[in-house]
């Protein structure tokens, strides 16, 4: 098979190769003139372009068919396959496409051939010369990853496996039995996690390529843009999935407890994802008002020149991250230089039509939309910068700012906390102001019955700030100040105080608090405002108005519930990342007669019950799992049942460690389960991490809302292109 997976390899190349040539030399010959020469050629470089969508596909088949029946002989699906079993056993097993180096690579290219595929169809009705320029910008693309993929040894996907996984008679060696995919893996957050992010990765290569064709063609009208601006959203989406199937997967597997870990790793993702935001919103001005067309080609530029920074990270191997592979010459020389030449070509490109691309970014009012919408690019840009130089301090020499530096997720809260809060500040009022220039008096009107229903709100919040967050945040600070305190407790109140001082912490959090009290009712009102006005036109109730409003103006109300949503997320991060109590332990246990300590944190009583140890239907690997009730310790009711547990894997001697989880709904109690010390006691850790649900909530909606403005746009988006 292996041979198999190489031609079409070898396949996918020559076609991306033949697709440029001819783009280019139609490009060429359309400025000489010879519009039949040209129409020809690019014609041919639209074939050759949907061809190579054909090889890769058959590359990923390949692949696909190996792991799904069992076929060893491919030394990546030898290194990266399940064993598990029943229905998910079958997602685990196809997963392994994008599991490792080489396979993931490969993946990510094939999702780049198909958005050219769909680019080159369309090119072929019209052969329009920024249609045409703009799948060559993407092939060019893609010829940079099909040519690692083929040239790189270390990721070239269809080594054939031999010596020492399979001895003279064809069988695979002891040392083979000992590879497969990694446990922490083998879950089905993990498993959607990649393919979503790469979505999100190659349909930003779209609107770069847009972008990059504008300039080629010197068209500075909206024309590009609107073809742009479904894959921007597109992408935006799907990295914004990707990234919360990740803290799905991070809070339910690995057992610490958290969602996001600012790992060098995660954070390319999120660089992405946020200049993507900003694209978005350039692209909207951009539509309706006819202006920032110069921040638009850089979002573009950076957008996709961030993606390549994130496979960078990932592969490069300048900065260590749990979920980096090993370092790669090739993937740093190649991917560093298409770095830098995604950010020199937009920035040559729009100084040489710097005249032709001129709008009127004039801002008449700082209490305007034209204003709200510069301030959240300015913030969106700068914090993504900051990020990107801070991810990379590590590698960087000492004589710089945090240079050699590993930086502790502190570091990262105390700069992204208040950027966020001043985020969601100006999403919350943008909505309220006018273009140019808000009239004081209709400003007041549309905000005072929002404000003072945020007012009852933020009252609420206070209340269970007052009751409940900041007596947690006061005895981690006590705790570590009391005589005797354990190093785990001073190493706690230490990183709580490194963040800033007692008054700025919880300050932070409460302004936090009142923001996303505005944000709420501010968008809550403006989309009942506007069901109501459409509801009293047409004379149908509210409700049914409402889904009628998303029907006709999609991409305006999926917006407005996806800032909604951003309101219930603020108030889920602030809690969940700000107040979070952990108790580190360990339970003496009584084996004999089965009985073992209670263990408390805050108002929890875990009240052990049981053990158990199974072993699994592969034979080898062995379930450790001990069970508590656990109660309420100011009224003793009963509250849940939980049993975490530790999975040893015998081929590989890790440990998964399987967390139990209570979920009420203002907190959510996080149970650990690490084994047993030499004495034989319980090593227990548990959390409790208040208002974590309204993050998954606010998540979900955030999603929802997008899709809305995504999917719902098919018939503006026809209206717009035939204007």
């Amino acid at each position: 098979m292996s041979t198999f997976g190489l031609i079409a390899l070898v396949v996918a190349f020559a076609g991306v190769v033949v697709s440029v040539v001819c783009l280019l030399a139609g490009q060429i010959l359309r400025k000489m003139g010879k519009q039949g020469a040209a129409s020809t050629a690019s014609w041919g470089g639209c074939i050759a372009s949907i061809l190579t969508a054909a090889a890769l596909t058959v590359c990923c088949g390949i692949l696909v068919y190996c792991f799904m029946t069992g076929d060893m002989s491919i030394e990546y699906v030898l290194m990266e396959h399940s064993d598990a079993d029943g229905i998910l056993g079958v997602l685990y097993r196809f997963s392994g496409l994008w599991a490792g180096r080489e396979g993931s690579l490969l993946f990510w290219a094939w999702l780049i051939s198909i958005f050219n595929a769909v680019v080159a169809a369309r090119a072929m009705k019209k052969l329009d010369s920024l249609d045409c320029m703009a799948l060559f910008v993407s092939d060019l693309v893609l010829t940079a990853f099909v040519a690692v993929c083929l040239f790189s040894e270390s990721n070239m996907p269809f080594t054939a496996t031999g010596a020492p996984y399979i001895d003279a008679e064809g069988n695979l060696t002891p040392m083979a039995s000992a590879l497969g995919m990694s446990p922490l893996l083998e879950h089905w957050a993990q498993a959607i996690h990649p393919p979503t992010l790469f979505i999100g990765y190659a349909g930003l290569t779209i609107p770069f390529a847009y972008a990059i064709a504008a300039l080629i063609v010197n068209d500075p009208s909206s024309k590009w843009v609107v073809r742009a601006t479904r894959y921007a959203m597109f992408s935006w989406l799907f990295l914004g999935i990707g990234i919360g199937l990740g803290a799905i997967w991070a809070y339910v597997v690995l057992g610490w407890g958290g969602y996001w870990a600012w790992d060098p790793v995660e954070n390319a993702s999120l660089l992405s994802w946020m200049v993507a935001l900003a694209l978005v919103h350039s692209f909207t001005v951009y539509r309706q008002r006819g202006a920032f067309k110069r921040w638009s080609i850089m979002c573009a530029a950076l957008a996709f020149a961030f993606v390549v920074v994130g496979t960078f990270i990932t592969r490069s191997g300048i900065v260590q991250s749990v979920h980096a592979f090993a370092g790669d010459p090739v993937s740093l020389t190649l991917f560093g230089g298409l770095i830098a030449v995604a950010v020199l070509v937009g920035v040559v490109g729009l100084l040489i039509r710097w005249k032709s691309f001129k709008s009127d970014d004039t801002i008449e009012s700082m209490v305007s939309k034209s204003a709200a919408y510069y301030f959240n690019n300015v913030i969106m840009i700068v914090f993504t910068l900051v990020l990107a130089y801070l991810t990379v301090a590590s590698a960087l020499p000492s004589f710089l700012p945090f240079g050699g530096q590993a930086l502790s997720a502190g570091t990262y809260d105390a700069i992204a906390r208040p950027l966020g809060i001043v985020y969601c500040l100006i999403i919350a009022v943008c909505p309220l102001l006018a273009w140019n220039k808000t009239d004081r008096g209709e400003f007041l009107r549309l905000a005072k019955v929002p404000a003072i229903c945020a007012a009852v709100l933020f009252v609420a919040l206070m209340a269970y700030f007052v009751t409940t967050l900041y007596p947690a945040y006061d005895a981690i600070i006590q705790a570590g100040a009391a005589d005797g305190a354990s190093q785990a407790a001073i190493a706690a109140a230490d990183d709580l105080l490194a963040q800033g001082p007692v008054w700025y912490y919880n300050g932070l959090a409460v302004v936090g608090f009142a923001v996303a009290s505005l944000l709420f009712f501010n968008t809550l009102f403006m989309i009942a405002r506007a069901a109501s006005k459409r509801g009293k036109a047409t004379g149908k109730n509210p409700v049914v108005a409402f889904f009628g409003m998303l029907g006709a103006n999609s991409a305006k109300y999926g917006g407005y519930i996806a800032h909604f949503a951003m309101s219930i997320i603020l108030i889920g991060l602030i809690g969940s990342s700000m107040y979070v109590t952990e108790k580190t332990g360990y339970i003496e246990f009584d084996e004999e007669n089965n009985t073992a300590e209670s263990f408390v944190i805050q108002n929890y009583e875990l009240r052990y019950t049981d053990n158990s140890i199974e072993t699994m239907s592969n034979g080898d690997d062995v379930i450790y799992q001990v069970e508590f009730d656990v109660y309420d310790t100011e009224d003793g009711s009963y509250i849940g049942h939980v049993s975490p547990s530790v999975q040893l894997v015998s081929s590989t001697q890790q440990t998964k460690l399987n967390a139990s989880v209570i979920s009420l709904p203002t907190e959510d109690l996080f149970v650990v389960y690490r084994g047993v010390n030499q004495a034989g006691d319980l090593s227990m850790d548990v959390r409790v991490n208040p208002l974590v649900s309204f993050a998954w909530v606010g998540f979900g909606l955030l999603m929802v809302g997008t899709a809305i403005a995504l999917f719902g746009r098919r018939r503006e988006h026809r209206d717009e292109e035939n204007a």
